[in-house]
């Protein structure tokens, strides 16, 4: 007999995650730049040579997946950029619903146009879940290897989710596949053993040059089972967040938007020359 209760926590993550971004997005569309990231002025420093881009996962958007981490890594004197990207027509503040392939396009666009901005030869990522793993297809496809140093994934869904098994059950209802992937592509995408998982892993993880870490959380209810977060391949570090501090509760919505600990681990992969051990009190540094 299935746990109907188990099979539908995952559509009430997708629902918090929408709930978190709806209220502020359009009052905070402009908040940006006067807090510091989105700075067309900003110039890398010599301790922070790169510019960080931060990319927002499904349903989020340039701003409100970013209202903790961006005003984070800016006050640590790194230069900041976020951008929308897999907007649908007629749908506003919740992105990240297009095909993945044309969401790397636009992030190859944008990536352009930062290192244009800031003189830098390489940028380097920070993405929340689908944000974690769409710059994989621009890594690879689009020619963005030579532009990255440095992936870092929170909660990616590199090898795509089950959804807690949820989306096993789609062949059972008929016509539901085929609704998912005309009404909304970007999810659709992401289904574990979809035509677009299996073109992004087919011959490896990952492409020499860039470095991976994927910071993942034994609670993740959206990107399941979780480990299908972790990359193989050189230059990967795959982390549990809970191996770091055992009392992080944080699941799949809560490691973007929130989660200290999780930053700083972040940070450490961002200047690996100036790690410090990340532990359950770096949420009060």
């Amino acid at each position: 007999m299935l746990h109907w209760r188990r099979l539908l926590r995952p559509l009430a993550v997708l629902t918090l995650a929408a709930a978190l971004v709806a209220p502020t997005g359009a009052a905070q569309a402009a908040s940006a730049p006067s807090s510091g990231w989105n700075d067309w002025s900003c110039k890398p420093s010599a301790a922070h040579p790169r510019p960080v881009v931060l990319v927002h996962g499904t349903f989020g958007n340039s701003v409100d997946n970013w209202l903790g981490f961006a005003p984070y890594l800016v006050h640590r004197g790194y230069c900041v950029y976020s951008l929308d990207y897999g907007q649908l027509p007629g749908v506003p503040l919740f992105n990240g619903l297009g095909p993945i392939d044309k969401s790397a396009a636009q992030l190859q666009v944008f990536v352009d146009k930062v290192l244009a901005s800031t003189g830098a030869k390489k940028t380097d990522m920070v993405g929340h879940s689908q944000g974690g793993m769409m710059p994989n297809y621009y890594l690879k496809f689009l020619g963005g290897a030579p532009k990255v140093n440095a992936l870092i994934g929170l909660a990616p869904d590199n090898h795509g989710t089950t959804l807690d098994g949820l989306a096993q059950l789609l062949p059972y209802f008929p016509g539901a596949e085929d609704l998912i992937s005309s009404a909304t592509p970007g999810l659709a995408d992401q289904i574990a053993g979809s035509p677009f998982v299996t073109k992004l892993n087919a011959g490896g993880d990952t492409v020499p040059g860039v470095q991976y870490t994927v910071i993942a959380t034994k609670y993740d209810e959206v990107v399941t089972p979780y480990r299908s977060a972790f990359l193989q391949g050189a230059g990967v570090r795959n982390v549990v967040l809970q191996d770091l501090c055992p009392l992080d509760l944080s699941e799949h919505v809560a490691i973007g938007l929130t989660d200290r600990i999780a930053w700083h681990e972040a940070v450490n992969s961002l200047d690996p020359a100036h790690a410090s051990r990340t532990t359950c009190a770096s949420v009060f540094e």
